[in-house]
């Protein structure tokens, strides 16, 4: 079953963000048994070249790849799709206004203005009649709620039909609040609650970074599906890091 579709039902799937620009690190990880990888063209220095190389990479273990593109910007969207993500998460939505655009970048017309070319990694490299209908359907429209205004106007921006994925920034919301890095503290904790009842009530998914089993149990609690865990760096860091403490007391 297709990540979006397992979203759909109210499925929980778990991934992790991937800021490495390395197809052998991104395969491992999917051969893991991940849901999904998520590449982060925003912190991240890939490019479009090595990220279609880090989606066939992990597409042969049978995952499937989000891509976070840099901003909220029609090329960028369409090179991500066009290289065969199954779907992007656009950053930094403030307004109704930023939402809409990055729908409209997602999606072919009528619903957008997505650019078709059929010879592409995601068109099968020919042309098929029924290729733009395909694509509005299949592929996972996400947008990241990361400031205090994106916040406020919540309901009016995840009201589109063509939405399916809201991912809260916890640690730029965590600068909004000014209590950087602290996103533990209450006040995200409450906002995260409130979005994700706010977000099923829509039938949509919303999505956020956890780093232990509690975290996992916490976001599981509320309502949250789409959860990544960790980021790359931070896995193979801790890793090593944790057996170094251990073996150096």
């Amino acid at each position: 079953m297709k990540l979006k579709d397992k979203l759909k039902k109210g499925e929980l799937v778990i991934g992790t963000w991937c800021i490495l620009p390395n197809p052998q690190v991104i395969n491992v990880l999917a051969k893991s048994g991940l849901d999904f990888v998520l590449i982060d063209m925003e912190h991240g220095p890939s490019n479009f070249e090595t990220a279609q190389s880090m989606i066939e990479a992990a597409e042969s273990e049978g995952c499937e790849v989000i891509i976070r593109v840099s901003d909220n910007n029609e090329l960028n969207v369409l090179k991500a799709l066009d290289i065969g993500a199954s779907g992007v998460i656009v950053p930094h939505i403030e307004s109704v206004m930023d939402r809409e655009k990055a729908i409209s970048y997602i999606k072919y017309p009528p619903i957008g203005i997505r650019g078709f070319s059929p010879y592409t990694k995601t068109g099968f490299y020919h042309s098929r009649p029924s290729h733009t209908n395909l694509e509005n359907d299949k592929t996972l429209s996400g947008i990241i709620i990361e400031g205090m205004s994106g916040i406020n106007d919540f309901d009016k921006i995840i009201s589109d039909i063509n939405l399916d994925l809201i991912y809260l920034g916890a640690y730029d919301l965590s600068v909004a609040l000014g209590i950087p890095g602290d996103v533990n503290n209450p006040k995200i904790k409450e906002i995260q609650k409130e979005c994700a009842q706010k977000a099923k009530e829509k039938g949509k998914a919303t999505g956020g970074l956890f780093h232990s089993k509690e975290d996992f149990e916490y976001f599981k609690d509320i309502g949250t599906q789409f959860l990544c865990y960790k980021v790359d760096t931070n896995i193979i860091y801790d890793g090593i890091n944790s057996m170094l403490n251990y073996a150096k007391k």
